[in-house]
């Protein structure tokens, strides 16, 4: 039996988030997952995929939390070596395999990094111990990593494949391979794939409380943002998979927290390709941790910072101080330094880190901890966005040992998620696609990488109306039809959903997406059936969002600038 013919469709529109809204509401769930982020998403596909009745809450939107604001990497995580966590870069390795070759190809690409060299012997010999090690553990899982193994490079072939850099600034290098990713576009499909199978999943629905049976918690109350209702929706166990709001979500229980969860604060600055010359990306070292340089797409991606947060956790603030820093860092190495000027895009995000007896985030846990916190409630919390998936089958493992009856094995190792079966014919057939639809391939082979082969329903979307293949003012490598699909299939309810996630205009375009935004809005409304003053609203809420972030990051300090940016208003559907 295919999964289609026992679920309900691969779109996650407005229709979809209602009728699973009251599927919730009308029957008790096995499984109830708060959160809808990397591993909230995933643990609902766990558990859906085990033949539980599953439902999944996101207060905001799919990923608007930590889960889209990460280095875009999927990776081991060279440092940790040097930690000598092992165990953890081994697992993240594997998985780095999985999600490459088997679980979201069409989302997850190699990238190969270089490592600069300042020391010609000693450094060489440290460095690539850990880089040979690296190579090791990625083939652990018996099976081939997915990448190619590391090599030692001369200065010449450094200066060869990095021309920009500085030349006194290195005396040879080595390169190896991680792989990168869309974090929020993965997110937002890997609920879509939850849902493909059966999962009840709703975005902006708030949980407000616990639903508790003497000490024993039996459900949620929850109060939908978009309509201001509130109900409640019963659950056999839930799970709690709210990364950096773990506490304040434990909190409501009304029992004290068995950990505690502490927000480190990660800043990446969006350049343009063109600003210095390289083949490869860039690991470099600082004083406290590491910088990559990493290539995506048109633009770099430089980051990142490590330091405590203690703010607003839904919308953490990059200040003046925090560009300064990278753009400080990365010049280092570089033989035109780059200056604010050259800065089309800031984001910060939050990294959910296991509290320790340390006072430097960059020292705390990477490891993950699941636990029952109290009778009918488990806690997953730490982790990195890699290893989300052995998070997620460990959260539901925890869940279902308390559950009556015997429930299968996680099976999540060898699920594609939507649009990953078929990718690699689709891909060897970009040409021809190109061709039947007089398009540019490098547009064909854009879609591919975002959608896969579900880039058949954008086809259908430009076939029936040519006018969504034009570009979005401003943000030329999107498209009309991405914002109409994002807000018909992939959940999307608000202008933010569509240029900050769904796309990643909002931190690729050197407006932010202030000249999109008024088309886009137009789009969206359209398929949700917004009237002018809704749209007009959409794109008002979007403007003072921007202009907050543009301001806050002109700020001294953590303070200043989380003032600023608090005062952009958030949605209220009154």
């Amino acid at each position: 039996m295919s999964p289609a013919s026992v679920t309900r469709s691969n779109k996650l529109g407005p229709e979809e988030r209602a009728a699973a809204l009251a599927n919730m509401r009308a029957k008790e769930l096995d499984v109830l997952v708060i959160g809808g982020g990397i591993v909230g998403a995933g643990a609902a596909l766990d558990a859906v995929t085990r033949g539980l009745r599953t439902g999944m809450l996101e207060a905001r939107d799919w990923a608007s939390g930590t889960s889209s604001r990460s280095s875009k990497l999927v990776h081991g995580g060279i440092r940790y070596l040097e930690q000598l966590d092992f165990p953890l870069v081994r697992e993240a390795l594997i998985e780095r395999g999985l999600l490459l070759q088997r679980i979201a190809p069409h989302l997850v690409k190699p990238v190969r990094f270089l490592y600069p060299l300042t020391q010609p012997l000693l450094e060489r010999a440290y460095v690539g111990a850990g880089m040979l090690l690296y190579d090791i553990f990625s083939y652990t899982g018996l099976r081939p990593p997915g990448v190619p193994h590391h090599r030692h490079l001369s200065r010449r072939q450094v200066l060869r494949a990095a021309p920009s850099l500085r030349h006194d600034a290195f005396v040879g290098g080595l390169s190896y391979y991680d792989a990168q990713v869309d974090d929020a576009r993965y997110v937002a499909t890997l609920a879509r794939t939850a849902s493909f199978y059966g999962a009840h999943v709703a975005n902006r629905v708030k949980v407000v409380g616990f639903v508790k049976v003497g000490q024993r918690v039996v459900g949620v109350k929850a109060h939908d943002v978009e309509t201001g209702e509130d109900f409640e929706i019963m659950a056999k166990q839930v799970v709690n998979a709210t990364g950096v709001w773990t506490d304040e979500t434990q909190a409501m229980v009304g029992e004290r927290g068995q950990f505690k969860v502490r927000a480190s604060k990660g800043v990446h600055l969006v350049v343009p390709r063109d600003r210095f010359h390289s083949k490869l990306g860039l690991l470099l070292r600082t004083e406290k941790s590491v910088l990559f340089v990493i290539p995506w797409g048109r633009h770099w991606l430089i980051g990142t910072t490590d330091t405590q947060w203690t703010l607003d956790k839904a919308h953490p603030a990059a200040t003046a101080a925090d560009i300064d820093y990278i753009l400080d860092h990365v010049n280092e190495v570089l033989s035109v330094p780059l200056t604010r000027d050259d800065v089309e895009g800031v984001f910060a995000g939050l990294r959910p880190l296991l509290a320790g007896e340390s006072d430097e985030t960059s020292k705390l846990s990477r490891e993950h901890v699941v636990a029952h916190a109290v009778p009918g409630l488990v806690v997953v919390a730490g982790g990195k966005w890699t290893t989300y998936r052995v998070m997620a089958k460990d959260a539901i493992d925890e869940a279902v040992a308390a559950l009556d009856g015997r429930t299968a094995e996680s099976v999540t190792e060898n699920i594609g998620l939507l649009g990953a079966e078929g990718y690699q014919a689709a891909w060897n057939k970009r040409g021809k696609i190109a061709r039947a639809f007089g398009i540019h391939k490098f547009r064909v082979e854009h879609l591919l990488e975002r959608y896969g082969v579900l880039t058949d329903e954008l086809l259908d979307l430009i076939r029936a109306r040519p006018e969504l293949l034009d570009p979005l003012p401003g943000a030329d490598d999107y498209i009309g039809a991405e914002v109409v699909y994002a807000a018909s299939h992939e959940g999307a309810l608000h202008l933010d959903d569509a240029l900050a996630r769904r796309t990643r205009i909002s931190i690729e375009s050197w407006d932010r997406g202030i000249a999109a935004a008024p088309v886009a809005a137009r789009l969206m409304g359209e398929e949700l059936g917004w009237d002018a003053t809704r749209i007009e609203r959409e794109v008002a809420l979007y403007r003072a969002r921007v202009e907050a972030e543009l301001e806050s990051q002109r700020q001294p300090d953590d303070e200043s600038a989380d003032r600023i940016r608090r005062q952009a208003p958030e949605f209220s559907p009154n």
